[in-house]
């Protein structure tokens, strides 16, 4: 139980020095943020709990064939805002633009026989 609670304070820690930090610097927020570590976070969990390199493998290549699509997200965002969309409803489009990316990336991935 205490390794759960660890594990979430040191999650969430990164996510609250990111907003934290943002405030200040939006650069270095991104800067940080844009480093991958909630996924390095989490293959370090995975390895810990399970011992399984394999598993650690698969997460690895999922996670790269799934950062392709999430960039939706970071690009449509601020041309929705700059639109003139409200923050919200530009979250709300982008976040529907990036889930259709997702399945596109998935649908594509499937075609040409590769698994995740």
């Amino acid at each position: 139980m205490n390794y759960i609670i660890l594990k979430l304070i040191i999650s969430s820690g990164i996510i609250t020095l990111v907003s934290e930090i943002s405030k200040k610097s939006s650069l270095i927020g991104g800067i940080i943020a844009s480093i991958p570590l909630i996924s390095v976070l989490s293959m370090i969990w995975l390895y810990i709990d399970s011992k399984d390199i394999e598993k650690v493998k698969n997460l690895s290549t999922s996670i790269f064939w799934m950062v392709i699509p999430s960039l939706t997200l970071f690009l449509s965002l601020p041309i929705l805002i700059n639109i003139g969309f409200n923050f919200w409803y530009s979250l709300i489009i982008a976040s529907i633009l990036t889930i259709g990316f997702y399945i596109l990336t998935l649908l594509t991935l499937s075609y040409y026989g590769i698994k995740i």
